[in-house]
């Protein structure tokens, strides 16, 4: 794979995610990781992926403390499809 694939599939994938974040602070945070992924160098990516998946887990407990299931239905999707990604792609390695 390519390394604009690479940041182009993880830019995607965070946007997924900023479409589906209710707070503003949150948003911005995604859209920082993403413009990180489509700007940086190839060798960022992996510090990208991890920080996106940290943040994932951070907004689906968010959702869940405020019992929005819908959103955390969606946002939990997105945070497999991230993993999945940034493991197959050699990312990130499985734990």
């Amino acid at each position: 794979m390519t390394q604009q694939y690479l940041a182009g599939e993880l830019s995607l994938l965070l946007g997924r995610l900023q479409a589906v974040t209710a707070s503003t602070t949150s948003e911005s945070d995604v859209a920082e990781l993403r413009h990180e992924a489509e700007t940086g160098s190839a060798t960022a990516l992996p510090s990208v992926a991890a920080r996106a998946l940290m943040l994932t887990d951070s907004l689906c407990w968010e959702s869940l403390s405020r019992a929005d299931a819908v959103t955390f239905s969606h946002q939990a999707k997105i945070s497999a499809d991230l993993f999945e990604f940034s493991v197959c792609s050699g990312l990130l390695e499985a734990v």
